[in-house]
């Protein structure tokens, strides 16, 4: 099988050669830093080139997001009324004739499956906070739910537009919303609230990705378990990372929604410990990438804490079940 058509397989419930062998996060500069010190070349700095030099499935991932003022410290707003996002609104949904031609290059080495194009846009969670900030988001679903609305159907508006110039040229194989709406005891927003301010958006921006073929997953840090049923009731596939460290069971998700896709769930907290806690880790994963609908992945970014030796022993055993685990 080539890479697009394992992909698929695998997403769509079909046997498979073995399992994608990907990161989905890559790893953290400090990581990268502290490995150029141990054997890295040290050239090296995009990930899909760190990607391919550690014999990973070439997975090349692209970003792309409105043209958003950058607040004045990290979870700050940069909007706190309808006064302020009038404002920006002129220069935020910006062309994306460039975003084109960057994927075009990979539109026919994708149809022939030596590359799977993932595209990352932000979600209806995500983008809303960027504008208000962490604690102005929260407070705005009841103080500015008009606005909350607006702000939302502009920027599906806009992926909509993007996403049909896109499948001109290359469309995704997966893509990932970035919405980080969960923490480690959950959802960090109710059902009701889901309900009104951010379902009616994915039920019209989903049927264009399907309509594109492409996989569609949502990207949520922490316990994401109680949010999957929404996510269901809306058509999308799956979600990822599924932290260990937020407490996800990731066999019983898979037990309870068993056509739903994940990928992640490997703790990251093993790759340190050596060998025997990693491998001791993806028996616990077993079950899971027999069940299919799994890609198993480090559930976040790779910590510097981990040594490259460590981190070829994880390539290794990753290889290993890949093939050994398949549905």
């Amino acid at each position: 099988m080539n890479h697009v058509e394992r992909f698929r397989a695998l997403m769509g419930g079909r046997p498979v050669d073995r399992l994608p062998k990907i990161e989905w996060a890559s790893w953290w500069d400090k990581t990268v830093e502290r490995w150029k010190t141990e054997g890295l070349p040290a050239d090296m700095k995009d990930s899909f080139e760190i990607s391919k030099y550690f014999g990973l499935d070439p997975y090349k991932q692209f970003w792309f997001h409105p043209s958003t003022p950058k607040p004045p410290q990290h979870g700050a707003g940069i909007i706190r009324n309808e006064d302020d996002y009038e404002k920006i609104r002129p220069d935020i949904y910006k062309p994306l004739d460039w975003a084109v031609e960057i994927m075009r290059p990979f539109g026919q080495p994708q149809a022939r499956g030596e590359v799977v194009v993932w595209l990352t846009l932000e979600g209806y969670f995500w983008y809303p906070r960027r504008l208000f900030g962490i604690e102005g988001h929260l407070y705005a679903f009841y103080d500015y739910p008009e606005l909350m609305h607006r702000i939302n159907q502009d920027l599906t508006d806009f992926h909509i537009r993007w996403l049909c110039e896109f499948a001109k040229v290359c469309p995704p194989t997966w893509m990932t919303l970035a919405e980080d709406m969960s923490y480690n005891h959950g959802p960090m927003l109710s059902r009701q609230i889901f309900d009104e301010f951010l379902a009616p958006y994915y039920r019209q921006i989903i049927p264009v990705l399907k309509g594109m073929g492409t996989t569609v997953i949502i990207d949520s840090d922490g316990d994401v378990t109680q949010m999957v049923p929404w996510l269901e009731s809306v058509g999308i596939d799956g979600v990822l990372p599924l932290e260990r460290q937020a407490g996800v069971d990731g066999c019983s998700l898979k037990a309870a929604h068993p056509k739903f896709c994940l990928i992640g769930h490997f703790d990251k907290m093993t790759m340190p410990l050596g060998e025997h806690a990693m491998r001791a880790e993806f028996e616990r994963l077993a079950p899971m990438m027999k069940a299919g609908r799994f890609i198993p992945s480090v559930d976040h970014q790779t910590p510097p804490g981990v040594p490259l030796e460590n981190y070829r022993i994880f390539l290794r055993l990753l290889d290993e079940y890949a093939t050994k685990a398949k549905p």
